[in-house]
C-alpha cells in the first residue's frame, strides 16, 4: 500500500543502554526515511558510543556489547547527520511516543540541540495496536469464548467470565510454542500447571509488584529507585539501617516492606 504522505516520515528505533531516558543513552540508531515525492525508502543505521556502561539486562536484549562500541562515534559526532537527516519529517515507530521519541530529544539536548516535536505528527504503531486489539476482559471473553459480556464490571460476574477466559486460553494455546519478542522458542508454556502459568505469567525480574526491587541476572536483589539506585540491597541495608526503617515508614507498598523485613532479618542472622 502506498502511504498517504504531504510531508515526509522517518520510521525510527533505537537501543539504549538502559530504560531510564533521561539517564541511559542510545547505543544504536535505524532511521528509514519514506518521502512526500519520493517512494522508495532511504535508510540509516549506526552504532553509536554512549560513553556510560550498558545495563546486563540492555545487553541480553540486543546483545551490543561495550566491545562493539569501543570504536564508534559518539552522539555528539553524530547528532548533525541524525538532524539532517530527518529534517522537518514526522516520526513514527512502536512504542514511540513513550520511548524512542522522549530518549532522542534528551540526545539532542545533551549536545545543545533542542529537537522540537510540536510541529511534528507523531505516530506510534504499538498504540494503534493496543487501541485496535483491547486487553480488556470483555475482549477476552469474545475472543476465547465466543460469546458477549452483557454485565461487565459487576465483580462476580467479572470473576466468572475471567475464569471462562482461563480455561478458553488452555484450550486455543495447548501445545502451541511461542517465538518470543527475542527470538527464543518456548515450547509449549500454556498448560494446565499451575506453578508454569506463575512463571510465565509474572515478570521474575522484579520482587515486587511496584517494581522497587529488581533482581539482576546473577541473581542480586537491587533497588530500582531512590539514591541507591542500581546498588546491591543487602549491602545498602548492612551499611544503613535508617534507609530500611525510612521505607517502613513511608508510603510504600505493603509487600515491598514485608520484602525487606525479611531481608534485614537474614543479614541480621549473619
Amino acid at each position: 500500500m502506498q502511504l498517504n504522505l504531504d510531508r515526509d516520515i522517518v520510521f525510527f528505533d533505537v537501543e539504549t543502554t538502559g530504560l531510564n531516558v533521561v539517564r541511559d543513552r542510545i547505543v544504536q540508531i535505524a532511521l528509514v526515511k519514506l518521502g512526500k515525492n519520493n517512494p522508495e525508502p532511504t535508510e540509516f543505521s549506526t552504532l553509536v558510543n554512549p560513553g556510560i556502561p550498558i545495563s546486563e539486562e540492555s545487553m541480553a536484549i540486543h546483545g551490543i556489547t561495550p566491545k562493539d562500541l569501543a570504536n564508534k562515534p559518539t552522539f555528539r559526532q553524530l547528532a548533525q547527520k541524525i538532524w539532517d537527516f530527518i529534517g522537518n519529517a514526522d516520526l513514527a515507530g512502536y512504542n514511540s511516543n513513550r520511548f524512542d521519541v522522549p530518549m532522542l530529544m534528551e540526545e539532542f539536548a545533551r549536545v545543545g540541540m533542542e529537537f522540537d516535536v510540536s510541529k511534528r505528527r507523531l505516530i506510534d504503531v504499538q498504540r494503534i495496536f493496543y487501541k485496535m486489539e483491547p486487553r480488556t476482559l470483555k475482549a477476552a471473553y469474545r475472543l476465547y469464548c465466543g460469546k458477549e459480556m452483557t454485565d461487565a464490571h459487576d465483580a462476580l460476574a467479572d470473576v466468572r467470565a475471567t475464569i471462562e477466559v482461563f480455561h478458553g486460553q488452555l484450550t486455543a494455546y495447548e501445545g502451541k510454542d511461542l517465538l518470543d519478542e527475542d527470538g527464543n522458542l518456548i515450547p509449549a508454556p500454556i498448560k494446565n500447571d499451575m506453578q508454569a502459568l506463575h512463571a510465565f505469567t509474572n515478570d521474575l525480574n522484579f520482587l515486587d509488584a511496584t517494581q522497587k526491587l529488581r533482581v539482576q541476572p546473577d541473581g542480586t536483589v537491587v533497588f530500582n529507585f531512590g539514591k541507591y539506585v542500581g546498588q546491591p540491597v543487602r549491602e545498602v541495608l548492612a551499611k544503613d539501617k535508617n534507609y530500611y526503617f525510612w521505607i517502613q515508614e513511608k508510603e510504600f507498598s505493603s509487600q515491598l516492606k514485608q520484602i525487606m523485613k525479611q531481608l534485614m532479618k537474614e543479614i541480621e542472622r549473619k
